[in-house]
């Protein structure tokens, strides 16, 4: 086992796995004085992922966004993102060069596995980080989903609002919180400025929605 760590094949992982427990210990000792690693590296992320988590409101978003969205980046602390990736990337690498090693007597080139675990492992780093979201206390927020907002009454507040050719609105949600959107007309009407509709399906770019009689 411990020729299997030390390996040159397999220094990514020892590498990896040393680091994990150091940002491990660290956690630790930072909860037992009475901190925590929330907000620490957090600063870091892209700013539209943090903004996103924060509002709750799912705007469109980059590809890079959406990834780092998948692999729940922003929803847990990013320091804790890196313990579970750095766990699940080395043991991810040394199970799989353990039974390489078992069933051919060799190892994979390390310029071979390193990358292959680098994608074979992102799954695995998302369910870890999603149960750990679950588990994590959260704090008391009023964010919500855009989809929350339909069927409450937006007004027009900007230029006139047709089929393809949305307007600004504004809507308050359930916690009184006003929200800037775009709307158009589910029909083939015209909305001006002013009138209220209600929200009624969720766009790419906003909402479409109905007159409010």
């Amino acid at each position: 086992m411990w020729e299997l760590f030390t390996h040159p094949s397999n220094i990514v992982f020892s590498i990896s796995l040393c680091l994990m427990f150091f940002f491990g210990i660290f956690e630790m000792l930072l909860m037992l004085i009475g901190g925590g690693s929330q907000g620490l590296l957090d600063q870091f992320l892209p700013e539209d992922v943090t903004h996103n988590t924060d509002l709750g409101i799912d705007a469109d978003q980059s590809l890079l966004t959406k990834a780092l969205d998948w692999l729940y980046l922003g929803r847990v602390p990013l320091f804790v993102w890196l313990i579970i990736f750095l766990t699940v990337y080395s043991l991810t690498g040394f199970i799989i060069q353990a039974f390489t090693l078992h069933f051919t007597d060799t190892l994979f080139n390390i310029w071979v596995i390193s990358p292959a675990c680098l994608f074979l492992c992102m799954p695995l780093v998302r369910f870890s980080a999603q149960l750990i979201a679950k588990i994590l206390p959260q704090d008391e927020t009023m964010a919500i989903y855009s989809e929350e907002l339909i069927g409450r009454t937006a007004v027009i507040v900007l230029g006139e609002a047709k089929q393809n050719y949305p307007a600004q609105a504004k809507v308050s949600d359930q916690y009184g919180k006003t929200h800037y959107i775009l709307v158009e007309p589910e029909q083939n009407e015209t909305f001006t400025q002013g009138q209220s509709v209600v929200l009624t399906q969720k766009t790419k770019i906003g909402f479409q929605a109905n007159p409010n009689l």
